[in-house]
């Protein structure tokens, strides 16, 4: 599944245009690796995502093509939060 729309349809981010302009700025990591609105995402990668002033790490549990509100935080889970202080 494609990076953007993982971020959608899991509700991490709200809309996919935001996503996609999140993960095209350098602003998330796959693995380590700096992520694509297009790249493809698997079951236990680890994404890092930085909003404003925080870093949030995810572990990618399960990919749907649609999910309800109930049901989308099933598709991770949280492994930090994590301040940043410029």
């Amino acid at each position: 599944m494609r990076l953007d729309k993982f971020l959608k349809v899991s509700r991490l981010i709200k809309r996919r245009t935001v996503a996609k302009e999140i993960s095209d700025q350098g602003r998330i990591l796959i693995n380590g690796n700096a992520g694509k609105a297009s790249s493809v995402i698997q079951p236990g990668d680890e994404l890092k995502i930085r909003f404003g002033q925080k870093i949030v790490t995810v572990k990618v549990e399960d990919l749907k093509e649609t999910t309800k509100k109930e049901d989308a935080a099933s598709m991770y889970s949280l492994v930090s939060e994590e301040r940043v202080n410029e």
